[in-house]
């Protein structure tokens, strides 16, 4: 099967030409259980990422889910959200996230997954600035380490040269100012006070030079997954919102990864108050059972985008299909019947003590996160904390990865600016297995720690 792939499959975000001349490297995945996977050669592997921050409820919600999608394929296999057209999922679906999502947001437009959502927001941006009088808002404010996405639009708002530049240049203006990751800050900065008010000064200094009447939004999720589960201080999303209100732009929340349970709410920026005008989101809609995204679109924006004759000329074939929806309600009934939320809830305390044991290793530099959301931002062998290239091509690129694949972990080991370890593991993970996967990358970062 590996031979053949090689043969035949290019993959997502991978030297595809690297993998081995039979695809030795590539891992195959035949089946879920539960929090596990298993490959090809039947080894058992604890999903330490959820898939790719997908699978909320693990791998054994399956026959729940082909019942829901059963019914949906024998009444109806499509129909498109186009030209004064609609399906009774997909109503239903939108009026049961108005239900759970943030205050004032009532409208979803449905599209297939995440960079597609957030493609969406700019668009939606872009059409309420222009119906308003004010055509001349075309940038966009993102965060340095940002990444929202692969498609060339959302490209503009992400900030990582190795993805941007083989593209060219961006399809848009957008200006990208500090993230919220305090580690290698002055100390004083551990000061929430402090840190906030330094942020939003630089944040309103670059609108102020850009020009508040060219700037259309500012995309930000409200805990950043490139550069390591970065969490903001308090007082950093109200700044936001008093920002936005002040200069007149849409602020943007991506959740494509931190809702429908992630950080323990069914949207990440529910536990630091944030009050955004529209919501991106996907992968744990449908809890990875089927492909879904949707941008959750607030009702300021919708009285204009939605006055008598004006046009939103924007859409996706499959958005809103009946089979994902109807997935995505009956992940969101299971969420809700078995107390996912409240699992998270219950054992966040544990794994972020766990978690924080890890910083005395000498390999970690940091550990941040909340939920069951977490990074290690490994220091290494030079004295300002960095690695040699010998010590990241021995560590992160083989040791690192190798060992976890060896103690049956999957989880994320990334090898750019800031060498990071992310665990995102499902919400169903009880006690027992996150002692387990903290386990494993204490004994694993123990060993490199001895390398370095």
């Amino acid at each position: 099967m590996t031979t053949v792939a090689q043969r035949h499959l290019l993959l997502n975000m991978t030297a595809n030409g690297s993998l081995g001349p039979k695809g030795e490297d590539l891992l195959v995945v035949r089946r879920g259980e539960g929090p596990y996977v298993d490959d090809a050669e039947g080894r058992r592997y604890i999903d330490g990422l959820s898939g790719l921050y997908c699978c909320q409820l693990g791998y054994s919600y399956g026959p729940e889910f082909a019942e829901a999608a059963e019914k949906q394929l024998r009444e109806l296999c499509y129909s498109p959200l186009w030209t004064g057209s609609a399906h009774p999922t997909a109503i239903e679906l939108a009026e049961r996230l108005s239900r759970i999502a943030p205050v004032d947001i009532e409208h979803t437009f449905f599209s297939s997954g995440g960079a597609e959502a957030v493609e969406t927001a700019w668009k939606i941006a872009r059409r309420y600035h222009a119906l308003r009088g004010e055509p001349g808002r075309t940038k966009a404010i993102s965060r340095r380490g940002a990444y929202h996405g692969l498609t060339i639009g959302t490209l503009s708002l992400t900030d990582d040269p190795g993805l941007t530049e083989p593209y060219g240049p961006p399809a848009f203006d957008t200006r990208f100012v500090s993230n919220t990751n305090r580690f290698g800050l002055a100390p004083e900065y551990a000061d929430d006070g402090l840190y906030t008010a330094r942020l939003l000064a630089e944040l309103e200094d670059t609108i102020l030079a850009e020009g508040p009447e060219t700037v259309a939004m500012l995309i930000a999720e409200p805990v950043q997954n490139r550069g390591g589960c970065i969490t903001p201080p308090k007082g950093y999303w109200q700044g936001l919102r008093a920002l936005a209100d002040r200069y007149g732009f849409l602020l943007v929340a991506d959740e494509v990864i931190t809702a429908f349970g992630r950080v323990g709410e069914w949207f990440g920026g529910d536990r630091y108050g944030a009050r955004p005008d529209i919501v991106t989101v996907a992968k744990g809609i449908t809890a990875g059972y089927a492909p879904m995204g949707a941008t959750l679109v607030g009702t300021k924006v919708t009285e204009v985008i939605n006055r008598p004759g004006a046009v939103l000329n924007h859409g996706y074939t499959f958005a809103g299909h009946p089979l994902s929806a109807a997935i995505a309600l009956r992940n969101l009934e299971i969420m809700e019947r078995d107390r996912i939320l409240d699992n998270v809830r219950g054992l966040e305390d544990h794994l972020a003590k766990r978690m924080a044991s890890l910083t005395d290793l000498p390999i970690v530099g940091d550990v941040r996160g909340t939920g069951f959301f977490y990074s290690c931002e490994l220091a290494g062998d030079l004295d300002d904390g960095g690695f040699s290239d010998l010590a990241r091509a021995g560590l992160i690129v083989d040791l690192i990865p190798r060992r976890m694949r060896e103690a049956g972990l999957l989880a994320r080991v990334y090898n750019r600016s800031a060498p990071l370890v992310q665990i995102a593991p499902p919400l169903i993970s009880d006690r027992f297995l996150l002692d387990r996967i903290a386990d494993i990358l204490a004994d694993i970062l123990a060993e490199a720690s001895a390398r370095i």
